[in-house]
């Protein structure tokens, strides 16, 4: 059975996990400076996700390809909750200063930007 990853649960019931895709520009000096960026992340910004119920984030890149993985309370929805951390003002300028550096996935759908990626496996429901 496939299902997609926003209805797979993490170690706690009450949450769920969530990835996403979205790619970077293809500029070696655009993406230095992205990295550069998620070294040193604003803390509005931090606390802004956290204030939506993100507790645990993770960014990873191959090439021009990112993935993001976060874990959310199972009421949150990606299309209606994530960019509610944008009502900080902080958190808004890192939103436009990111979208420099990144470009939707060809597979995106018409609105989105970060794209939600199908769960195949899952080892913690698996026997």
């Amino acid at each position: 059975m496939v299902m997609n990853l926003a209805q797979a649960h993490t170690r706690n019931p009450a949450m769920k996990c969530f990835a996403q895709a979205l790619d970077l520009k293809n500029d070696p000096a655009l993406m230095a400076a992205y990295k550069r960026h998620h070294a040193a992340v604003w803390p509005e910004v931090t606390a802004a996700l956290r204030a939506i119920g993100i507790s645990r984030m993770k960014l990873f890149l191959l090439g021009t390809h990112l993935f993001m993985y976060y874990e959310a309370p199972d009421s949150f929805l990606p299309e209606r909750d994530y960019q509610s951390y944008a009502a900080n003002p902080k958190a808004a300028a890192w939103d436009t200063l990111m979208r420099q550096f990144q470009q939707r996935v060809p597979e995106a759908r018409p609105g989105d930007w970060w794209t939600n990626m199908e769960l195949v496996f899952d080892l913690e429901s698996s026997p």
